[in-house]
C-alpha cells in the first residue's frame, strides 16, 4: 500500500488503524469474522475494473473471459459445499439476495409469515423500516414464552389462520438450531414456498454441523461472511426450476454489474470451506460459544433460550440493571467489542435494549478455544459487575491486550503495512 500512503495517507492511516483495532481487540459480535489473506488479495484485485452484467458466457460487455472463470468457479464449489442445484452468486449482500427472493417469487402486498426482529428475526424479515415491511403483508412469528425457542405447532398454526405465500427461516439472533424439516412440512400444509436465509449459520451448515436447509426449501439465501469467513457479500441457492427466475431478478432485476472482485474473494472462501479443517474450526467455533455461554452463566447471567447450539448467545442483562446500549459502550471501552440486542419480549427499544449479542467466530479464527473463553467470560463479568469504575475498565483493558497478543491476527500484514 505504499503508493496509497504517499497519495492518500488519510485513508492509509484509517486501513492501518483499523488494522491494528482488529489485532487489539476482542471481536464478539456474531456477525464478523476475520477473512485469510488470500481472501484480501482476491478482493483487492483487478478484477475490480471490470464489468460484467450478465452471467458467464452471456455478458452484455465484451473481454469478460477472465471474469466468466472465476464466477463459474465461484458457482461450482458453492453447488458442492451446499449440494445444491443452483446457485448464483451475485448479490452485494445478504439483504439484497433476500429481496431477489421476495420480487422474483410475491406480488405486492401478498402474505409472508416470518420471524420477528424482536425474536431474532433479521430486518429484511418483515420490519416495517425495511423494504420487506413496506412491500407486503407480514405476520410475525416469534417463541415462546416458556422456552424463547421456537414453537412449530404454534407456527403451523399461525400459517393455518393467515395462508402465507411464502414463509421465511432463518434468523439473527436466535441461539438454538433450527428444524428445517418442521418449517418444511408447515409450508406443504398451506401451499407455501419456503424460504431460508442462512446468513449466520453458514459455515456450520457448510461442515454438516447444522441442519442443511437445501434439502427442504425452495430457495436458500446466505452472506459469505459471518461464520463463512470470507468476504461481505451475498449468494442465492435455490432447486433448478425457479433458476431462471432467481437469475433474471438479480440482474437486471435489481442489480446492474457484478462485483468481480468480491465474487473472487467468494470463490476463494468457497475453496477454503472445502477443506476438511474448515469442519474442525466450524466445530470449535461451536465448542468455544458453549464454553463462553456457560461461564457466563455460572457468572449469574441469564442466558436467553438457556443455552446455544450455533455460534452465538443472547444475555438477558435485566437481573444486572445495565442496558444492553451501556454493556456495549463500557465492554467497547476494554477493547471488547459486542453489540446490544433485543432479547425476546423486550420491553426496552430497540436502540437501548435489555441484552447483549455474543459470537464465537472471530475469537476461534484467531486460535482461541475453551480456556480462552472462560476468560473471556471472567473478564466481561468484571466490567459489567462495575461499568462506571475507571479502574476496573483500564485493567481490564489490559488484560485485554495480554490476551490478543499471545492470539496475533494479521501480524505480518501490520508489519507490511507501516514498513510502507
Amino acid at each position: 500500500m505504499g503508493n496509497l500512503k504517499k497519495k492518500d495517507p488519510e485513508i492509509f492511516k484509517a486501513i492501518l488503524d483499523e488494522t491494528k483495532r482488529e489485532n487489539d481487540n476482542l471481536e464478539l459480535i456474531a456477525s464478523e469474522n476475520f477473512v485469510s489473506e488470500e481472501v484480501l488479495e482476491a478482493q483487492g484485485s483487478i478484477l475490480t475494473n471490470k464489468y460484467a452484467e450478465g452471467y458467464p458466457k452471456a455478458r452484455w460487455y465484451n473481454g469478460c473471459h477472465n471474469v466468466d472463470i472465476v464466477e463459474e468457479i465461484a458457482i461450482e464449489r458453492a453447488k458442492k459445499l451446499f449440494k445444491a442445484e443452483h446457485v448464483n452468486v451475485q448479490s452485494h449482500s445478504g439483504t439484497q439476495a433476500n429481496m431477489v427472493i421476495y420480487f422474483a417469487m410475491l406480488n405486492l402486498g401478498d402474505t409472508v409469515l416470518a420471524m420477528d426482529l424482536s425474536c431474532g428475526g433479521h430486518l429484511s424479515h418483515g420490519n416495517p423500516h425495511n423494504f420487506s415491511g413496506k412491500f407486503y403483508k407480514i405476520v410475525s412469528y416469534g417463541v415462546s414464552h416458556k422456552t424463547e425457542m421456537l414453537d412449530y405447532d404454534e407456527i403451523g398454526e399461525l400459517a393455518k389462520k393467515h395462508k402465507p405465500k411464502m414463509i421465511v427461516a432463518g434468523a439473527s439472533a436466535y441461539p438454538r438450531a433450527i428444524d428445517f424439516k418442521a418449517f418444511r412440512r408447515i409450508a406443504d400444509s398451506v401451499g407455501a414456498f419456503l424460504f431460508v436465509d442462512i446468513a449466520h449459520i453458514a459455515g456450520l451448515v457448510a461442515a454438516g454441523l447444522h441442519q442443511n436447509p437445501v434439502e427442504y426449501a425452495e430457495f436458500v439465501t446466505s452472506t459469505t461472511h459471518k461464520t463463512m469467513r470470507g468476504p461481505r457479500g451475498g449468494f442465492i441457492m435455490c432447486r433448478k426450476e425457479f433458476a431462471k427466475k432467481i437469475d433474471i431478478e438479480v440482474f437486471p432485476g435489481i442489480q446492474g454489474g457484478p462485483l468481480m472482485h468480491v465474487i473472487a474473494a467468494k470463490a476463494v472462501c468457497f475453496k477454503e470451506a472445502l477443506k476438511p479443517e474448515f469442519k474442525t474450526y466450524q466445530g470449535q467455533i461451536l465448542k468455544n460459544a458453549k464454553a463462553l455461554c456457560d461461564e457466563m452463566a455460572k457468572s449469574g447471567y441469564r442466558i436467553v433460550a438457556s443455552g446455544t447450539d450455533t455460534h452465538l448467545f443472547l444475555v438477558d442483562l435485566t437481573n444486572k440493571n445495565i442496558s444492553g446500549r451501556d454493556a456495549s459502550t463500557a465492554l467497547d471501552r476494554t477493547g471488547i467489542t459486542v453489540n446490544k440486542n433485543l432479547i425476546p419480549f423486550d420491553t426496552k427499544s430497540p436502540f437501548v435494549a435489555s441484552g447483549i449479542r455474543i459470537g464465537s467466530p472471530a475469537v476461534t479464527t484467531r486460535g482461541m478455544k475453551e480456556p480462552q473463553m472462560k476468560e473471556i467470560a471472567h473478564l466481561i463479568d468484571r466490567v459489567l459487575s462495575d461499568p462506571d469504575n475507571e479502574k476496573t475498565i483500564q485493567a481490564v483493558q489490559k488484560d485485554v491486550k495480554v490476551l490478543v497478543k499471545r492470539f496475533p491476527l494479521y501480524k505480518n500484514l501490520i508489519r507490511r503495512l507501516e514498513k510502507e
